[in-house]
């Protein structure tokens, strides 16, 4: 699984806008709005103009009459985002499910299996063999509520019900690293207690929403104890309320 970055990292003029929108619903807004809220959060009003040109360009934004809004990729990348706040997991019996890859392909159709099965929370043992505990419910929006795959998947690869022999917890250590996923997660938790302006706090909420992406979702009998997984949740939930509030105030009670 892939891992989410120890701590925050500054946030560029770019990822503040895709952090201002991904939170939105619908995910667009003016310009105006946009800046006057990121300039409230520290960053500098031609920084912001110069990302928002850049994004356009670059196809990541769709301007209209003055509106900017996410492309229609960030927008699924917006919906893989509130899935992660909110999964649908199952009880586990101690059936694990396997993907193997069956039919050949290109780089490109063999790096967008990698990438769906990864963003679903399946972990490679070898090539081209995938594998998980069998608790999660479809997880991304749009594909089958009943397998969670995409068509494009499903004619790749054939899914298997297995039960490893031997410790299924080193195993899943091995597969995912939950360990070191809770210690980011409780790092980033106390810091969020330690943060003390919007400004930090924005960008404590940016790195706890990627790192959330990262949640392997696993059974409660396979997680470390005191798994932050929940509490993250509830932490980013909190700050997307007060960002609420923050944003209506800086744009003056929304005029």
């Amino acid at each position: 699984m892939p891992s989410s970055p120890q701590s925050p990292v500054k946030l560029t003029a770019r990822s503040a806008v895709l952090s201002v929108l991904l939170g939105m619903h619908p995910a667009e807004a003016t310009a105006a709005a946009i800046i006057e809220v990121a300039v409230q959060l520290g960053f500098k009003e031609s920084a912001m103009r110069v990302a928002l040109t850049r994004m356009v360009a670059a196809g990541d934004l769709h301007r209209d009459n003055g509106v900017y809004r996410l492309s229609p990729r960030l927008i699924a990348r917006q919906r893989r985002q509130e899935a992660a706040l909110s999964p649908s997991l199952r009880p586990w019996d101690g059936q694990w499910s396997m993907q193997v890859v069956t039919v050949p392909a290109d780089a490109v159709t063999r790096a967008a299996t990698r990438t769906e099965l990864t963003e679903s929370r399946y972990a490679e043992l070898r090539e081209g063999v995938w594998i998980r505990p069998d608790n999660l419910v479809a997880l991304h929006v749009g594909r089958s509520e009943f397998t969670g795959r995409s068509e494009a998947l499903s004619s790749r690869t054939t899914v298997f019900s297995c039960r490893p022999e031997g410790d299924v917890v080193a195993l899943t250590e091995d597969l995912f690293a939950p360990a070191e996923w809770s210690a980011t997660g409780q790092a980033l938790l106390a810091a969020a207690d330690r943060a003390d302006d919007m400004s930090a706090r924005f960008e404590l909420a940016a790195a706890t929403v990627r790192h959330i992406l990262h949640d392997p979702l696993l059974p409660a009998e396979l997680l470390p104890d005191d798994w932050p997984g929940e509490r993250l949740r509830e932490s980013y939930d909190r700050f997307r309320a007060e960002f609420g509030a923050f944003a209506t105030t800086a744009l003056g009670g929304g005029h």
